[in-house]
């Protein structure tokens, strides 16, 4: 995984749990991922990238995620949007902004049809 790629999950993750204020679970699941695909530093950047404008944070997130990917093969892309998915949904629930959310993504990135073939099978 690339420096790019592991930023782009986290981050990811970061703004979508952010939505309804980072719990302590959530800090928790954040930095579980990162310490899975051994990325502390990058979780650093996440971090800061948030802490810059957290109330604008989805969106400036959204824009520089467009980016980021563009390089990023179709098989990446699902792949970052399925681990944020059951990440958020480790914690026992995905709620409905968190939902629409990552389904804005999936459609930005051209990957929305097999984002919601994934969600649905894992319900």
């Amino acid at each position: 995984m690339t420096s790019d790629q592991k930023k782009a999950l986290l981050l990811l993750e970061a703004v979508i749990f952010n939505y309804h204020g980072l719990d302590e679970e959530e800090k928790n699941i954040l930095e579980k991922t990162a310490k899975e695909i051994e990325a502390t530093e990058e979780l650093k950047w996440v971090n800061n990238f948030i802490a810059e404008d957290s109330f604008n944070s989805f969106e400036r997130a959204r824009g520089f995620l467009n980016q980021v990917v563009q390089s990023f093969d179709s098989d990446s892309k699902i792949s970052c949007l399925t681990k944020t998915w059951n990440s958020n949904k480790s914690k026992g629930y995905v709620s409905e902004i968190e939902a629409t959310s990552l389904l804005k993504i999936a459609k930005d990135w051209g990957v929305q049809k097999e984002f919601i073939t994934f969600v649905r099978n894992s319900m």
